[in-house]
């Protein structure tokens, strides 16, 4: 599996793409005006408790105050609060108070109408390692497979652990490391630690303590392995800035980054930029004639598959099986691309030999361990619905670059002309009634007033007759096709 990154840098954003084997895999976007908040420590003040909820409001400095849970507050030793007392509706009144200052971390983004996560459980990344001030167990993560190397890994945090306060998670990059990088890793978290306790001192509540790395820096420090044979940078600033960096914590990637000055823009390699336009389309089209249809909601987002043109060679039961086939590859693609975190429904065609529907299953949790995202799949249901839940932590592609419509709202629909026509009917003969006057203008979309004084002109003869008064249509040009105006003259 080669893999490259590809790092486009304008004054006002920043864009990362993950290639992998040619085809654009995932996309990083951050702009300077909305920074991604996941990893940021603030010193929050306690807003408001809700001991129904088992959690408390925290005013962190944003629009909206963020959400901190009870699972997510730490006692005055440090330690996770027991299962049984999370239950018990007291627990959030005697952890906190209003107007108490604390020290939280972002654990998710703000998402729509949703203010941020928070944690008071703080962690701090390094390359190799996540550093838990108040823990004291070691852990390795479960993406290093080798038994012998975990316990390797584990056994030389375990000894460093001895010499430092706090607990530690090994992350994957750490595979193959030495214990001497691990131990200048620890010493780099402990210092980083202690400044920001320091600062922590000299901060007002709701500013922000420690701010985590930008863009290029935390794509460099938690996503490049030895699978990434480069890293293409198009701004000479931010190449130096990404070299001085990489040469103090991940030294062998240095001769992999590179400067690119070519005259094509850095994102049309790989059409990395026609994927993106894609990525914010309803249909994806598979490569046999079959496609996928992607509807994200505000609840869950459902992937419907379809054999659409694809016809097969052999019979029907063969067809579904490829097509399905094909699309848990395309699905798992599309969920790391588009970011699609939630709820997620997969109504695959339905099959019915068992034997088919393990194989698509297989298929499709293989392809999700490429994922980086923490995914749950159940199996094949009654209804031929696969359900799964992926991991959010920021926003989706298309609510990052995209808004609601402002004609259907978000709908994804709109009334028909015919519709709007008879509302404006309806609504005339109701102000008729009301109100006296002499006559009514009906001020209405381009669409719906050619309609009327066509289709509809003998219906518009027939309702002055009965209201007893004239009736003129004029166009707005600014109106949508569902605005319209009666005005009394």
């Amino acid at each position: 599996m080669s893999e490259e990154i590809l790092i486009n840098v304008t004054p006002r954003e920043t864009r990362v793409a993950i290639v992998e084997n040619g085809v654009l895999q995932e996309v990083f976007i951050e702009r300077a005006n909305k920074r991604g908040l996941v990893g940021n420590i603030y010193k929050g003040r306690v807003a408001r408790i809700l001991p129904g909820m088992q959690a408390a409001f925290i005013n962190i400095g944003l629009a909206r105050t963020a959400f901190l849970h009870a699972s997510n507050i730490a006692t005055a030793n440090g330690d996770e609060i027991a299962e049984e007392d999370k239950r018990t509706h007291e627990d959030i009144a005697q952890l906190l108070r209003d107007d108490q200052e604390v020290l939280v971390q972002v654990i998710k983004d703000p998402l729509g109408s949703k203010g941020a996560r928070l944690t008071m459980h703080i962690t701090v990344p390094s390359r190799y390692l996540v550093y838990m001030p108040g823990h004291n167990a070691v852990g390795v993560s479960q993406r290093i497979e080798d038994e012998t190397e975990r316990q390797r890994l584990k056994d030389i945090m375990v000894k460093i652990a001895q010499d430092h306060v706090g607990g530690y998670i090994v992350r994957t990059a750490a595979e193959g490391a030495t214990e001497g990088e691990l131990l200048a890793d620890t010493q780099f978290l402990h210092k980083l630690w202690e400044d920001i306790r320091q600062h922590e001192g000299l901060t007002a509540a709701g500013e922000v303590v420690y701010e985590d790395l930008p863009l290029p820096m935390r794509i460099m420090r938690d996503l490049v392995n030895t699978d990434v044979e480069k890293v293409r940078i198009d701004s000479w600033e931010t190449y130096q800035r990404v070299v001085d960096f990489t040469a103090k914590f991940v030294p062998h990637m240095v001769p992999r980054i590179e400067h690119y000055a070519g005259e094509r823009p850095c994102f049309d390699l790989y059409s990395v930029e026609d994927e993106l336009k894609k990525a914010l389309e309803r249909k994806v089209q598979l490569k046999s004639g079959g496609y996928l249809i992607i509807d994200q909601t505000e609840a869950l987002t459902t992937i419907d598959v379809n054999t659409g043109a694809f016809v097969g060679h052999r019979n029907l039961e063969e067809t579904i099986f490829k097509t399905n086939l094909e699309a848990a590859q395309a699905i798992t693609r599309q969920l790391r691309l588009r970011n699609l975190g939630g709820i997620i429904i997969l109504d695959f065609i339905d099959m019915l030999e068992e034997e088919h529907k393990r194989q698509v299953m297989r298929a499709l949790e293989k392809a999700l361990t490429r994922d980086r995202a923490k995914t749950y799949v159940t199996s094949v249901s009654e209804l031929g619905l696969v359900q799964m839940t992926r991991k959010r932590t920021r926003e989706s592609l298309e609510h990052l670059l995209c808004e609601p419509c402002p004609t259907c709202s978000g709908r994804g629909t709109v009334k028909t002309p015919v519709t709007v026509c008879y509302e404006i009917f309806r609504e005339i003969v109701r102000e008729a009634r009301q109100f006296d006057a002499q006559k009514l203008l009906v001020l209405a979309s381009q669409e719906v007033v050619d309609l009327v004084l066509d289709e509809e002109s003998a219906s518009i003869a027939e309702l002055e007759e009965f209201i007893g008064k004239p009736i003129r249509f004029q166009v707005e040009s600014q109106y949508t096709q569902e605005q319209f105006d009666v005005v009394l003259m």
